[in-house]
């Protein structure tokens, strides 16, 4: 980088992918902020409003070096396969790099092939952001401390996140049994009833709540971004372990209603609700309260 041209340094954010969904949430939280930010996307439309500027972070161009020359924080708002690719040369050694991976252990071995030095942070929104942020869990890796890495997660506190702090390896376990697994199942389940070929229509009128409520979980995921969901499964080290496991419930569900046995039925049950860490009564309380909005949304039920 011509040191000659370098220009002046603010606090300006520049979001990488600004145009995703979870792009455009971070970038209309700083914008709340009266913060200034730039919204880079290869596929972007210089004309839209806001305005997005037009651009490569694997092949920057000198524009789009500018501005990373010039911003505090830097959000890659990206696929991995992106992010590892990710030209930062530009980036100043005294801002603040963050990922919003939903795999976190690839980057956190990439960072430290680097000689990247400033603070790193990744998040990963464990909802949709369409549901926006506030009182939503944000799972939190610290890459590299710094105090801009701690503003970094106050704000998002302030915006009602609820930061949970975690390590890469922890962070992708975790993700493995709460997204991985979650939309495995539901995906399995889709799978499973369309295998049975029964006409919609009759499904549609004679669904109790769980069957609504699966159906529900099951549009939401098939209406979203493959990208999204494959990344989840294949980006993660751990999904397959989460994907076996459900293998291995569904055979042991099997075996244990072929076995004609209600009592060894009766102790599945209890084995599936230790699951629940003793919060059982609490998740009862919350499903009635979904059914009711299910019951509610449905009109014929």
């Amino acid at each position: 980088m011509n040191s000659a041209r370098r220009t002046d340094p603010d606090d300006s954010v520049v979001v990488v992918g600004g145009s995703g969904a979870v792009g455009s949430m971070i970038v209309d939280l700083f914008r709340g902020d009266d913060i200034s930010v730039t919204i880079v996307d290869v596929h972007g439309d210089p004309g839209a409003s806001p305005p997005v500027m037009v651009g490569n972070i694997i092949e920057p161009d000198d524009r789009l070096a500018r501005a990373l020359e010039r911003a505090e924080t830097v959000i890659l708002a990206v696929p991995e396969s992106v992010a590892l690719a990710a030209d930062l040369s530009a980036v100043r050694s005294d801002a603040l790099l963050v990922e919003t991976l939903s795999v976190k252990s690839g980057f956190a071995r990439h960072l430290e092939e680097t000689d990247r030095v400033g603070a790193s942070v990744g998040i990963n929104p464990m909802f949709a952001p369409s549901l926006g942020m506030a009182g939503r869990p944000v799972a939190a890796v610290l890459h590299r401390e710094g105090p801009l890495a701690d503003a970094f997660l106050d704000r998002v506190s302030r915006w009602g996140g609820h930061v949970v702090l975690l390590d890469a390896t922890r962070h992708d376990r975790l993700a493995a049994a709460t997204q991985a697994l979650t939309h495995a199942s539901v995906l399995a389940f889709g799978l499973a009833l369309a295998e049975l070929e029964l006409p919609f229509g009759d499904i549609d009128a004679v669904a109790p709540p769980p069957h609504s409520t699966m159906l529900a979980v099951l549009a939401r995921i098939t209406g979203g971004e493959p990208e999204v969901y494959w990344d989840v499964q294949a980006g993660n080290p751990h999904a397959a372990e989460a994907r076996a496991a459900l293998r291995r419930a569904t055979q042991t569900l099997n075996e244990t209603v072929d076995s004609g046995s209600e009592a060894r039925f009766a102790r599945l049950l209890n084995k599936a609700e230790s699951a629940l860490g003793g919060s059982g009564d609490r998740y009862r309380t919350a499903c009635a309260e979904m059914f009711g909005i299910v019951r509610g949304d449905s009109g014929n039920r």
